[in-house]
C-alpha cells in the first residue's frame, strides 16, 4: 500500500511539473505588413496591441522586415509597438531566402536592416532568418553567423511553427471575393490549428529532449492576429500555459546555442535538435502544416461560402 501511494504521489508530481512548466513567448514576423480591404495597417497594429493588452501580455516580439516600412505610417506602427512595451527584432530588409543568396549578398541586406532599426527603441539584437532558411551549405552558414556575431546578434529561432500565414491568405482571398465569412468558425480554426502545433512541438521536446523548454511561437503580424490574438492567448492560458517574455524565452540553455550541424531548421529549434539526435524529419512536421489539410478544415467547418 505504501509503495502504491508513493507511486501515485510521484505520478501526480510529474504531471504537475509538466503542466506548471509549460511556458511560451509570442513573436510576430514581417512587421509592418501592409493593410488590406479588411483593415488598414494602422488599425491592424492597434488591434494586435489591444488584444495582447487585454490578456495582460507584458511583452511580445515583432520581427521587422524593414522593406515593409514604406511611409511614416509604417514608422508610427513600429513605434506604437515599442511604446506599448513590446520589442522589435531583425527579420532582414528584403525578406530573401539565404538558401537562394550568396552569403555576401545576404549580409549586405542584413546590414541595411540593422542600420534602419537603429532609429527605433526596444530593439533586441535577434535575427530571424526569412522562411527559417539558415543556408543550405555549411560554409555559407559559417560566414553569415560570423556576420551576425560581429554586431552581437543572436539567432531569433522559433520552436513552434504553423501555417497562420496560409489561413490569413485564404481569409483575404474570401473577403476580396465578397464571400460570406463565418468569423466564429474562422476563429476556431485559427486557434485550434495553432494549438495543435503547440502541442505537437511540445511533445517532440518531451520525447526527444526529455524536458520542458521555453517555447517561442511563430506568428505573423497579419489580419487574423489582429482579430483573434486575444482569444488565442486566452486559450493558451486556459490550458495551463504561462505566457513569458521573448527575452526570458531566449535564455533557454538547451535551445539558445546555435550549432552549425543543424541541417533541419525549417520547423524550428526543437525539431532541429530532435533531427540532430536522429529523429526522421518526416516525424517533425505538424499535420496542420499542410495546405490540403487546412483547405479541408475550412471547407468542413463552412468558414467561407
Amino acid at each position: 500500500m505504501k509503495l502504491r501511494t508513493l507511486l501515485t504521489v510521484s505520478c501526480w508530481l510529474l504531471i504537475s511539473f509538466c503542466i506548471e512548466g509549460k511556458e511560451i513567448s509570442l513573436t510576430f514576423d514581417d512587421a509592418p505588413l501592409p493593410g488590406s480591404s479588411v483593415m488598414s495597417g494602422t488599425d491592424k497594429t492597434a488591434r494586435i496591441i489591444e488584444g495582447l493588452k487585454s490578456q495582460q501580455v507584458e511583452d511580445a516580439l515583432f520581427f521587422v522586415t524593414t522593406g515593409n516600412i514604406r511611409d511614416e505610417k509604417g514608422v508610427a506602427r513600429l513605434n506604437a509597438y515599442s511604446q506599448a512595451g513590446f520589442h522589435l527584432g531583425h527579420h532582414s530588409h528584403s525578406h530573401s531566402s539565404l538558401n537562394k543568396l550568396e552569403a555576401k549578398e545576404y549580409l549586405l541586406d542584413f546590414y541595411r536592416a540593422h542600420l534602419m532599426l537603429q532609429n527605433y527603441e526596444n530593439v533586441m539584437r535577434l535575427h530571424r532568418f526569412p522562411f527559417l532558411h539558415y543556408g543550405e551549405m555549411l560554409e555559407k552558414r559559417r560566414i553569415v553567423k560570423a556576420g551576425l556575431d560581429e554586431l552581437d546578434y543572436q539567432v531569433g529561432y522559433v520552436t513552434v511553427d504553423n501555417f497562420d500565414w496560409y489561413l490569413n491568405g485564404k481569409f483575404l482571398e474570401a473577403h476580396s471575393q465578397k464571400k460570406s465569412i463565418n468569423y466564429e468558425k474562422l476563429k476556431e480554426v485559427y486557434i485550434s490549428t495553432i494549438w495543435q502545433a503547440i502541442e505537437f512541438y511540445d511533445n517532440i521536446a518531451l520525447k526527444s529532449l526529455k524536458q520542458n523548454v521555453k517555447h517561442v511561437l511563430l506568428l505573423h503580424e497579419n489580419e487574423l492576429a489582429a482579430l483573434f490574438i486575444g482569444d488565442l492567448v486566452e486559450h493558451i492560458k486556459r490550458n495551463g500555459w504561462k505566457i513569458i517574455s521573448p527575452r526570458e524565452a531566449y535564455t533557454d540553455e538547451l535551445l539558445a546555442p546555435y550549432k552549425m550541424e543543424y541541417t533541419f531548421n525549417k520547423q524550428g529549434r526543437v525539431a532541429a535538435i530532435a533531427h540532430n539526435k536522429g529523429v526522421d524529419k518526416s516525424s517533425l512536421r505538424s499535420e496542420a502544416e499542410n495546405k490540403d489539410y487546412l483547405d479541408d478544415l475550412l471547407k468542413k467547418n463552412e468558414v467561407f461560402k
